[in-house]
């Protein structure tokens, strides 16, 4: 166990290099509990925090045969979905609103005027700005107000010691500025990241655990760009030649990244499990941006008290996890690398007597700590086929945790079984 984790880490060391950050799979169960999910990993979210716990799949809850595992019931085939969420920061989007339209009532005022006195409009502006401060402080309001949004798209199917998936991460941060005197539109950045990933576990013993998982990466990027009043006639094509620049290297497979996934599981007790990968570990640079891999390890608590392995199945986990130790750019205090998160699953409606196989509604609730701040999510499995998912968790935009905050709240539906 030590020669392997050891094995890792050279590993990680000798290809590490301070950069970008790597494609990011937001899962929603793992997000909500601050990512804190290496040593979690019992269903398809092993494919991204660690292979190992791909061994998992289809042994917890059977308490008879391997005790030591602990009572958590999972599906019986597996797991095999189908996945489409978005997210954005709501509270800007309405903040930027009520400015938005406090700005449009002062132009239209000075519209209003300067025809009456027959004078130029940036002129008066300049003049009712200077004889006003109070006016050049609403407007520095709308400075450089984000709206950034994201997409993400899944295929995911996990069973007993294999899984896979398909994926593809998309972010635009475009971004409003009041500017000096006329108000702009910008674009501050634009990525799409499509990922195809697979990988296998084994099982060395019921306690002990190895993974390895390969992947394909594609990133594109889009230079900033900005759009005004005074450029409004040429707006269409501007998004063209972006449209283009998006479109004209999509097949162009010699900017395809590969890389490898790490991952190792143990299972301590009956109620704690270890574990720790080492992901995102590519080959070349990925659209320009050379990838620090992600070295990571962490523990879960499942305490048997309450845990409950019957038709109305219940389950508790406490995790922990130390995140991204290569990573020192950002968030570089060791606090920050620290994640924490706890969830509660329980069975509110299913047939009793088939060991929790015919399960018609679940609920799951959890929390925790991303990087020092906070996160939550809920979700609601029906019929286990059809799942509605909500987490909210923070990026750090700054360059240390708490400089500068961005709240992304996200939902997602989910198809499959």
């Amino acid at each position: 166990m030590k020669r392997i984790i050891a094995a890792l880490i050279s590993l990680g060391l000798a290809t590490a290099v301070f950069a970008a950050k790597a494609p990011t799979h937001h899962s929603m169960r793992g997000e909500s509990m601050g990512n804190a999910h290496v040593a979690v990993v019992d269903d398809k979210e092993a494919i991204y925090y660690n292979y190992a716990g791909l061994s998992q799949i289809n042994r917890l809850g059977n308490y008879d045969k391997r005790p030591e595992q602990g009572y958590y019931p999972r599906n019986f085939f597996g797991d095999a979905r189908l996945n489409l969420g978005g997210a954005g920061p709501f509270e800007s989007y309405f903040s930027t609103y009520n400015v938005a339209k406090d700005l449009q009532k002062l132009y239209q005022r000075v519209h209003d005027a300067a025809d009456a006195l027959g004078v130029s409009e940036s002129d008066l502006l300049m003049d009712t700005l200077s004889a006003h401060p109070e006016l050049v402080h609403q407007i520095n309001s709308y400075d450089h107000k984000y709206l950034s949004m994201k997409l993400k798209m899944d295929a995911e199917l996990a069973i007993h010691g294999f899984g896979g998936a398909v994926w593809v991460d998309a972010s635009v941060a475009p971004y409003l500025d009041g500017g000096l005197v006329l108000p702009f539109l910008g674009v501050d950045t634009f990525y799409v990241d499509g990922v195809v990933q697979g990988g296998f576990a084994y099982g060395f013993t019921d306690k002990f655990s190895v993974g390895i998982g390969a992947k394909a990466a594609k990133r594109h990027k889009v230079e900033v760009i900005t759009i005004d009043i005074l450029n409004y006639a040429s707006i269409q094509d501007t998004l063209e030649d972006r449209y283009d620049d998006a479109t004209h290297s999509i097949f162009d497979f010699e900017s395809i990244s590969f890389g490898l996934d790490f991952g190792v599981l143990y299972q301590l007790t009956r109620e704690i499990r270890v574990g720790a990968s080492l992901r995102d570990v590519y080959f070349k640079e990925l659209a320009g941006d050379k990838i620090t891999p992600n070295l990571s390890v962490g523990f879960n608590y499942s305490p048997r008290f309450f845990n409950k392995n019957t038709a109305y199945a219940r389950k508790f986990n406490f995790a922990c996890d130390y995140a991204d130790a290569f990573n020192s750019e950002k968030n570089y205090k060791p606090l920050s690398h620290l994640n924490f998160g706890l969830e509660v699953e329980q069975t509110l409606l299913a047939w009793p007597g088939y060991n929790n196989e015919i399960r018609a509604l679940s609920l799951r609730l959890a929390g925790g700590f991303k990087g020092g701040y906070p996160s939550a999510g809920v979700s609601l499995e029906v019929l286990r086929f059809v799942t509605f998912e909500f987490a909210t968790w923070a990026e750090e935009l700054g360059y240390f945790t708490g400089q500068d905050e961005e709240r992304i709240y996200m939902g997602q539906i989910s198809l499959g079984f």
